[in-house]
């Protein structure tokens, strides 16, 4: 099992964070979950047999958010 935490740049609600979530937990390999507005950061853990790192944020950036590297 992988971790990673993931800055986001445009999530204004808790509609957003929805949004994000929904998108995370469709990625294959994701197990858990959890992203908050203040900070606004995704918590990610996954499979590296699944998935990686490169995915999971393509996965925030095709919701319509901006991943901060």
């Amino acid at each position: 099992m992988e971790h990673i935490e993931i800055r986001i740049d445009g999530m204004s609600c808790g509609g957003c964070v929805a949004s994000v979530t929904r998108a995370l937990q469709a990625v294959e390999g994701v197990k858990t979950v959890s992203v908050t507005l203040d900070p606004p950061l995704a918590r990610v853990d996954f499979d590296g047999a699944d998935t990686d790192a490169a995915e999971i944020e393509r996965s925030i950036e095709d919701a319509g958010y901006d991943v901060v590297r």
